[in-house]
């Protein structure tokens, strides 16, 4: 090849080089191109988030309490993140090997209790807000303790008490006792965090003290059913034992979350975690720094999930809305006008998609405030508007019966009116009206639709019924209308459901 020939082909190779970085510059633009690490990289992930944990890590500390032998942690039993002591392992009971292993590498309070313990040490993590030392951490971290330590940064261990707490979202604020200024994190906004998003988390997680991980959000408005607000946001960012309470950053170094719990078969991280949201929090966090309590608005409504076939009983296009089973007397509710049957769509201007969001918006109204509820009763929609009460001893703003499981095909039931005896028996009381389940065949829809004997059937298609010839006219009437299916109202225990059994 002659110098002139060679001249050819690298101007060639140049051009082609360039029409190839051309195209894949233009594939960089189109959908389904997939880039590379490098090209994140290069579009603003930082190479390191060693800046971010260096200005943030002064703010966040650990905590240790001490529980006396007749206590109990609420949250042992009910978070899969919990701090606290390893669990015995048999044959190593007062083994001193042992117990240097375990405090070797999971320090002095994880060693094994052995069998005359009086008392026992948890940790957890937090973060500080406000210099003069208000921490916010899980209320299960710091549950029936009787002696609270944070631990900061730098080492030093400082008194802490309980300035407020709410179960109900696993939120705890504590101050530290302490004259001094102590360093600070702030909030984000946690309803721009979307799912793909960079998040760190540092907490104390073993015991180990201060460690980072990170992840990405995972997903949105988590039910873990852990209580009646569950929204949490879901993480891979790897959390352990002790990261309870701790902070979830983004890039920005603001608080976007509370880490709270993990979904762990065997109590170690498997890249599910939840995570409190920054908005949530900071609405449980200021009343706890101005009062100490949360007070909730109440609805004074039990509902349940509207299921596609009782969509199809109310006229409903489509499963969605809160059911209302039961309404409290003398409730903002009650007040209002609504009753048993009506189908909640909106609250203060808000759709309610699912049964599960009904009960974060009523928490979220005003105490005092006229609030606008959109509801669907016989077949058409109507508006109230209820005056919220605030809700101090603990009732859900709305209570959820459990739901059933859904079946087809005939009633399968035996039927009789209540009498002093049945009523004795089954704890009804004498104003108390309905039909009482007597027996359920096995093999029947009304068994997997969960009826029970016991149960009491109050309305049959929104009307109310006393006796078995009753509720019979009632379902030869719906037969002639050629229904597919006819809607009971069932009560037990105090609660109240509406099943929609088909007819054959």
């Amino acid at each position: 090849m002659d110098i002139k020939t060679g001249r050819f082909l690298i101007t060639g190779l140049l051009i082609l080089g360039a029409i190839v970085g051309s195209k894949i510059a233009l594939a960089d633009l189109r959908d389904g191109y997939i880039p590379t690490a490098t090209d994140q990289t290069d579009r603003g992930r930082p190479d390191s988030f060693a800046d971010l944990v260096q200005a943030v890590g002064p703010a966040v500390v650990s905590i240790s309490t001490r529980i006396g032998p007749t206590r109990q942690n609420p949250g042992d039993t009910k978070r899969p993140l919990t701090p606290g002591s390893h669990p015995p392992v048999p044959g190593f009971h007062g083994d001193p090997e042992f117990e240097r292993f375990l405090r070797r590498f999971f320090g002095p309070r994880h060693s094994v209790p052995g069998p005359h313990s009086h008392q026992r040490r948890t940790v957890g993590s937090g973060f500080i807000i406000d210099g003069v030392g208000l921490v916010v951490t899980n209320h299960h971290v710091v549950a029936n303790a009787d002696e609270i330590e944070v631990v900061l940064a730098d080492g030093r261990t400082l008194p802490a008490r309980v300035k407020g707490h709410d179960r109900k979202t696993d939120i705890a604020l504590l101050q530290i006792e302490s004259d001094e200024i102590f360093p600070t994190v702030s909030f984000g906004d946690s309803t721009k965090a979307r799912v793909g998003d960079w998040v760190i988390a540092i907490g104390n997680p073993f015991g180990l003290g201060g460690t980072a991980t990170t992840g990405i959000i995972s997903a949105r408005g988590r039910d873990i059913n852990s209580g009646p607000y569950d929204d949490y946001i879901q993480i891979d960012a790897p959390i352990n034992r002790g990261n309870s309470g701790g902070p979830l950053f983004d890039t920005s170094g603001l608080v976007i979350g509370v880490n709270t719990a993990i979904y762990s078969p065997s109590g170690g991280n498997v890249g599910i975690g939840f995570a409190v949201p920054a908005e949530q929090a900071q609405r449980i966090i200021r009343q706890l720094r101005a009062q100490g309590v949360v007070q909730r608005a109440w609805l004074g409504v039990h509902i349940q999930t509207v299921t596609p076939d009782l969509a199809g009983r109310f006229g409903l296009h489509r499963a969605h809305g809160a059911l209302v089973s039961k309404v409290e007397p003398g409730s903002p509710a009650y007040k209002s006008g609504m009753v048993p049957g009506d189908i909640i769509l909106e609250f203060d201007g808000k759709p309610v998609n699912r049964m599960r969001r009904l009960p974060r918006l009523v928490a979220q109204a005003v105490i005092g405030n006229r609030v606008e509820v959109g509801l669907w009763r016989d077949g058409r929609k109507i508006t109230v508007y209820p005056e919220m009460q605030g809700n101090d001893d603990g009732t859900l703003v709305a209570g959820q019966p459990a739901q059933r499981s859904q079946g087809t095909a005939s009633l399968g039931l035996l039927l009789s009116t209540l009498d002093p005896e049945s009523r004795q028996h089954y704890g009804f009381d004498a104003d108390v009206t309905g039909i009482l389940i007597e027996q359920v065949r096995p093999d029947s829809p009304a068994a997997e639709k969960g009826l029970q004997r016991g149960d009491l059937i109050v309305q049959v298609e929104r009307r109310p019924v006393d006796t078995p010839a009753g509720m019979t006219r009632l379902l030869n009437s719906a037969r002639q209308k050629n229904q597919k299916a006819v809607l009971l109202l069932i009560e037990r225990q105090g609660q109240a459901h509406f099943v929609a059994l088909r007819l054959t």
